[in-house]
C-alpha cells in the first residue's frame, strides 16, 4: 500500500495506491514541493505528520477512510494483521494511531 501525496494539485490531495498490498507500506510524494508543503499537504488532510526529510506518521484513521470501495474483502483483517507486525517493529506512534512510512519523492526537490 501506498499513501500517494500529490503537491502538484490545489489543494493537495491523499489518496491509496495499492490499498490491498498490506504487506509493504510507504508513502510517496508527486509533484514539486518541500518539506514545508508535504507537512502541510498532510495536516490539512487529516493523513498525519511529517517527522523528518525521510519520515512520516500516517494516520490508521485516515488510511482506513481512504480504503472503502478500494479493498477486497477481509481487507480489514488484512490491515489488522500488518498494523500488528507493525508494532512489532516498533513502527507504530502515537498511541498506535499513527503508522510510520518511509517518505519516497518522484522528483528530489528542495527539502
Amino acid at each position: 500500500m501506498v499513501v500517494v501525496v500529490d503537491l502538484g494539485t490545489r489543494p493537495a490531495t491523499v489518496e491509496l495506491d495499492e490499498p490491498e498490498d498490506c504487506r509493504r507500506f510507504h508513502l510517496l510524494v508527486r509533484g514539486s514541493g518541500d518539506d514545508g508543503h508535504l507537512a502541510a499537504a498532510l495536516e490539512h488532510a487529516g493523513a498525519g505528520r511529517l517527522a523528518d526529510h525521510d519520515t512520516a506518521f500516517v494516520s490508521v484513521d485516515a488510511v482506513r477512510g481512504l480504503a472503502p470501495g478500494r479493498v477486497p474483502d477481509g481487507w480489514d483483517a488484512d490491515f489488522a494483521a500488518m498494523l500488528e507486525f507493525a508494532g512489532m517493529k516498533g513502527w507504530l506512534a502515537d498511541g498506535g494511531a499513527t503508522i510510520q512510512a518511509h517518505v519516497e519523492r518522484d522528483s528530489p526537490g528542495p527539502r
